[in-house]
């Protein structure tokens, strides 16, 4: 039951974070980017403590794997299926099927160290009893 409150509310923030992230630089954003956002991170999180004793480097590459996969699946679903127009990145290059694009895979790129960042600052503060300082170098570096 702790990991199941532990990976709503990681979701959840996922979520948001990501949905103000869009309101920042966009101005508007939709509800299909929050639940995208949400499971994006999740997986992150997921992922980065599979791989913790892998470099940063490699810890990013798989956030941006994760984030524009799950672009190019709902991208494919929300924009081509039903015709919603969220985004489209016809006009950028190297772009697949309007839907994700190099530019955004590195953006996202950049935005898996902070995300990083702060899931091993949750799970020591949140979901760590007793964390200290060399608890949370151990959940960072394994």
């Amino acid at each position: 039951m702790n990991r199941f409150k532990e990976y709503s509310f990681i979701y959840a923030l996922g979520a948001i974070i990501y949905g103000a992230i869009e309101v920042t630089f966009r101005g508007f954003t939709h509800w299909t980017m929050a639940l995208t956002g949400g499971l994006a991170y999740l997986l992150m999180y997921i992922t980065n403590f599979r791989i913790r004793s892998k470099s940063m480097l490699l810890r990013c590459l798989c956030g941006s794997a994760i984030i524009t996969t799950l672009e190019f699946i709902v991208g494919c679903i929300v924009n081509r299926h039903f015709g919603l127009g969220v985004w489209d990145y016809s006009e950028r290059p190297g772009h697949i099927l309007g839907q994700i694009c190099p530019l955004f895979s590195f953006l996202w790129f950049l935005l898996s160290f902070p995300a990083a960042l702060l899931s091993y600052f949750l799970k020591a503060r949140l979901f760590t009893p007793g964390c200290n300082k060399s608890k949370i170098r151990q959940l960072f570096l394994k």
